[in-house]
């Protein structure tokens, strides 16, 4: 709300946000789950903003798969999709899965592979390269597998993709999908997807990866009518928690218990692809799902961006340890090579959207040799700095492709669909957060202008300074591992489910020392002499690092996440800062 009183009242803070906290009918329901439930206050402040009641405290800090998995044939085609799935293996049929080539088409590619292979069965792996093929089933290669194939599974693609499906002859086509669908289907024998036009849209949050899960379900149910044996399927879980959080699937629902219980899974280090990129990574401590989104993802996802669009794919389903280990020593290369191409496309881009103007409807930058494989990431940057929805786009000759990012309750795929059915792009789509577009050079300019001009009817014209919203005050003294490990028993936090963040008020920073180029390591005393360390990560990217590192600096407030630093066989409780504002 923002007639509500400014928290702290910062109205203004180092960063340019306003500070909001917890309503007061928020407030009031936080009091009562204390007294009702005897949680601490601070994650019955983090529970009330979630609008989880005192009888539902108990299972949403512990949620299940048994308590929260859909019926798959709420879906439609699932039960039609399964009986070809399982006819196929048992009448020993030619099977290709076609998968995109990020970490939601990998992690589906290899979730059908296990499955298969555990039933003594195997496929054939198709990704298409980003550059030369670029995303979805294309004419040539489903064609192709036709030709040696009984029946293809398209995962995270296919729902749009008329043309190349009604191509295939002698096989049948099972699209496995989540992006938004249009007013008609391709000819397949089934096409299960939650964001399909007649579906009711309970199951829209959904990434791929779990659409394929429920499909794995439904086939064990259907094989258990039969009499027959079947898969496990829970150890897969880490494959479906890999996928939601990388996808940027919404952290509500099943989706926590599919996250939540798919770190569980992937904790057991049985996965020998996981295991190895993990420990490429440098990765000692239990995983959580900051470590998918930011620390696995993106070198699942570098061999799609720059490299050879299968090795994630092939990463995630072998079996082999020294195969993985080898994989995961490419991708993290990879991954570092992908850096450096962002950091100078991002750089290029951020001053043609500024110069063009960050306060408009759509942040937008194109530029010829922009590696494809970046655009998506540096939206996302440009997104982040510009709090609008953003597309890069990138040229090749006359060839364009680019990719989009959105904020919050701007539908930028529907957006970019309706581009594509007025013909001013070539083919464009994904879904609300996230989409996908190609266009001539000649359509730039127009496509962009009516693109933006469709954002501004959602809104986005109107979109201020993002405010940053507290779930309460600490005092570092009040801040335990204990504290921590209760606070996240509410997560997984990441898309829909912002991370809990705190202020610390009247705090004095006695120690600052900036750590590589960007970030910044702090030591704070509290107002009653409690020291606590803290970390600001990509400080000196904004006013933030300049603020928190200068000599004798007055008393402030900080915000952002509590958080246990684990180092020498410790845990100590950190601050991770996000914004601060001066005390006064």
């Amino acid at each position: 709300m923002t007639d509500a009183p400014a928290f702290l009242g910062v109205h203004a803070s180092i960063t340019g946000r306003r500070w909001t906290g917890l309503s007061a009918e928020q407030d009031r329901a936080a009091e009562h789950l204390v007294q009702i439930t005897g949680q601490p206050d601070a994650l019955c402040r983090v529970l009330a903003r979630r609008g989880v009641a005192p009888e539902e405290v108990e299972a949403f800090l512990a949620p299940t798969l048994r308590d929260l998995l859909p019926d798959p044939r709420a879906l439609r085609d699932m039960e039609t999709a399964a009986a070809r799935l399982n006819a196929a293996v048992t009448r020993s049929e030619r099977i290709a899965i076609f998968a995109d080539y990020d970490v939601d088409g990998g992690s589906s590619a290899a979730l059908l592979l296990s499955w298969l292979r555990a039933r003594g069965r195997d496929a054939t792996l198709y990704i298409p390269d980003r550059i030369d093929e670029g995303y979805g089933p294309n004419t040539p290669a489903m064609t192709k597998l036709a030709a040696g194939h009984d029946l293809i599974l398209c995962v995270d693609c296919g729902t749009l993709s008329f043309e190349p499906i009604a191509a295939v002859e002698g096989a049948d086509v099972i699209v496995l999908d989540h992006h938004l669908g249009g007013e008609e289907l391709p000819e397949a024998l089934a096409v299960v997807n939650p964001n399909r036009q007649d579906e009711d849209g309970a199951l829209a949050h959904l990434c791929a990866a779990a659409v394929v899960f429920l499909a794995l379900v439904e086939a064990n149910r259907q094989l258990r009518a039969a009499g027959e044996p079947t898969p496990d399927l829970m150890g897969l879980l880490d494959l479906v928690a890999l996928a939601t959080v990388a996808d940027v699937a919404p952290l509500t629902g099943v989706n926590r218990a599919f996250v939540r219980q798919g770190l569980s899974v992937m904790g057991r280090r049985a996965r020998p692809g996981l295991t190895a990129l993990a420990d490429v990574a440098r990765l000692d401590t239990a995983p959580s799902a900051y470590h998918l989104g930011f620390v696995l993802g993106p070198r699942v996802n570098a061999g799609g961006r720059i490299g050879a669009a299968d090795l994630g794919a092939r990463l995630l389903s072998t079996a082999d340890p020294h195969e993985a280990a080898a994989l995961a020593e490419r991708l993290d290369a990879l991954n570092t090579e992908r850096r450096e191409i962002e950091a100078s496309v991002r750089a290029q881009a951020l001053a043609q959207a500024e110069e063009r103007g960050l306060d408009l409807p759509l942040a937008w930058a194109a530029g010829d040799g922009w590696h494809p494989g970046v655009v998506g990431i540096v939206a996302s940057r440009l997104k982040e700095t510009a709090q609008r929805p953003s597309v890069v786009i990138g040229f090749d000759g006359d060839d364009g492709k680019g990719s989009g990012r959105s904020v919050p309750g701007i539908d930028l795929g529907a957006a970019i669909q309706r581009l594509a059915q007025e013909g001013l792009i070539e083919k464009g789509g994904g879904h609300k957060m996230a989409a996908g577009l190609s266009l001539s050079r000649a359509q730039l300019d127009p496509a962009m202008a009516r693109l933006s001009a469709l954002l501004a009817q959602q809104g986005a014209d109107a979109l201020g300074p993002s405010a940053l919203k507290l779930d309460g005050v600490l005092a570092p003294a009040a801040i335990t591992p204990e504290l921590i490990t209760q606070i996240e028993a509410a997560g997984p936090f990441g898309a829909a489910a912002a991370a809990p963040r705190f202020a610390l008020p009247n705090v004095r920073i006695s120690f600052a020392k900036r750590v590589g180029d960007t970030h910044l390591r702090v030591t704070f005393t509290g107002p009653c002499g409690t020291r606590m360390n803290a970390i600001a990560f990509g400080a000196f990217d904004s006013p933030l690092g300049p603020f928190l590192s200068a000599l004798d600096p007055p008393p402030l407030h900080l915000a952002g996440r509590i958080e246990i630093n684990s180092w020498g066989g410790r845990q100590t409780p950190q601050l991770r800062i996000e914004d601060a504002a001066p005390a006064s």
